[in-house]
């Protein structure tokens, strides 16, 4: 199946803003070491990912030495209503919802609520008597020993506590997670059910960030929706970024696709039975916010900036420096037996590019980045200044490699002297 250019939203950053950019420096590629017809390539490409099928539309933006210099809204927001990408588009972060919250746990750091090696049973209770699964290749509840170390707060940023995947089989089995229960439930059933090895000693990817968002409704005394919008949300000017899509912000969701073979296109896919078009009882620090290019952009450039945006401090210089570097010990190492994960590290809360030689798509020295299961991505580039965020809506996210793409071709319009 293929599409025209219908529906292509060509945003200028010269004339005609949108309310969302006009409180961020914008500026000509070539004026900061870009080159404007390469960029134009990437909109092309993307443009042959709509066409082919790959996805129904995208949005995407990069950001040098804190001024934006590309924003593109391409092809559908829903397919069936026929409604063009707008540029505000608000998408399901999925994965990227991480990062967030990993950053409100650090702003409790610094205000000395807790220290990262802490146990978490001691704020979670019911973590204290937390067991190990003897085979963690075939999970069996009778079968367990005792835990041998204690999950630490540094665990759970590194995804090194033990805990599993929300679609672990085990995990469903047991109902560990679910839309329709609430974050206390959740942390309760996810203490519940062995660990799939002792804290500490393997990476393993999976829900330790869902408890994290319950450490900061315990060190905060707040709802953890109620800190994200009132400590991050609100000062860095991220009005798009929520945990369900009401009103007019529900006009603007995007529609989640996944490739139909018998139709030679794309079909809707429910990843989820709670829509985010309501309010679901779980308010998920893992994978549950929605949000927008441009708001992940604010986030992402404020992480770039060491901790501040638009003369607002967010995190310590230092706090953002230590988020930002490996602390998965060299005993767990390598992440992954293959592609970017056998070159990567995990900091807190993000991946880390150790070996940029180990990667297909091209990172900068010092790189941090990660992106969301229905095809969301950004990349924080410190050694270029760089900062990609680009999304759609699109499951499995691969999608043609679209993001990959991209981050070629963006890298392709770096010059050599801005």
């Amino acid at each position: 199946m293929r599409r025209g250019f219908a529906g292509l939203v060509f945003v200028s950053l010269a004339l005609g803003q949108p309310a969302d950019a006009q409180d961020l420096t914008r500026a000509t590629p070539e004026s900061v070491g870009l080159s404007s017809v390469k960029l134009n390539a990437a909109t092309e490409a993307l443009q042959g990912h709509i066409t082919s099928g790959d996805i129904a539309g995208v949005v995407a933006a990069v950001a040098t030495h804190g001024q934006l210099v590309y924003l593109k809204a391409l092809g559908q927001r829903d397919l069936s209503a026929g409604d063009s990408m707008p540029p505000d588009a608000i998408f399901r972060l999925y994965s990227m919802t991480r990062p967030i919250t990993s950053a409100a746990v650090m702003m409790l750091w610094e205000e000395g609520k807790f220290q990262l090696d802490d146990p978490i049973a001691q704020y979670l209770p019911p973590f204290a008597n937390q067991r190990v699964f003897i085979d963690a290749s075939n999970p069996d509840l009778t079968q367990t020993r005792p835990r041998r170390h204690d999950i630490t707060v540094r665990h759970l940023l590194t995804h090194t506590s033990g805990l599993g995947s929300r679609s672990s089989p085990i995990y469903r089995a047991e109902q560990v997670r679910l839309r329709s229960i609430s974050l206390t439930q959740m942390v309760e059933n996810a203490a519940r059910v062995p660990l799939f090895e002792d804290p500490g000693t393997r990476f393993r990817y999976g829900i330790s960030t869902t408890i994290l968002g319950r450490l900061v409704e315990v060190w905060s005394g707040q709802p953890f929706e109620s800190f994200l919008a009132e400590r991050l949300f609100q000062p860095l000017g991220m009005t798009d970024t929520v945990f369900w899509a009401e009103g007019e912000r529900a006009d603007r969701l995007t529609t989640v696709y996944r490739p139909d073979n018998e139709r030679d296109g794309l079909s809707p896919y429910a990843i989820e039975t709670v829509p985010f078009t309501e309010r679901p009882m779980l308010i998920e620090g893992g994978v549950g916010l929605l949000s927008s290019v441009m708001d992940y952009l604010r986030f992402a450039q404020m992480f770039l900036n060491r901790g501040t945006l638009n003369d607002t401090r967010v995190l310590r210089a230092e706090t953002v420096d230590l988020m930002t570097q490996n602390h998965v010990p060299d005993s767990a190492l390598p992440l992954g037996n293959a592609g970017y994960m056998a070159a990567s590290g995990w900091g807190l809360g993000f991946n880390v590019v150790l070996d940029p030689n180990g990667y297909s798509f091209p990172v900068g020295a010092g790189e941090y980045w990660w992106d969301g299961s229905s095809g969301t991505r950004f990349s924080i580039d410190p050694e270029h200044g760089l900062i990609t965020v680009i999304m759609a809506a699109v499951s499995p996210s691969r999608g043609g490699g679209f993001r990959e793409t991209f981050k070629h071709l963006v890298h392709d319009a770096l010059q050599e002297n801005p």
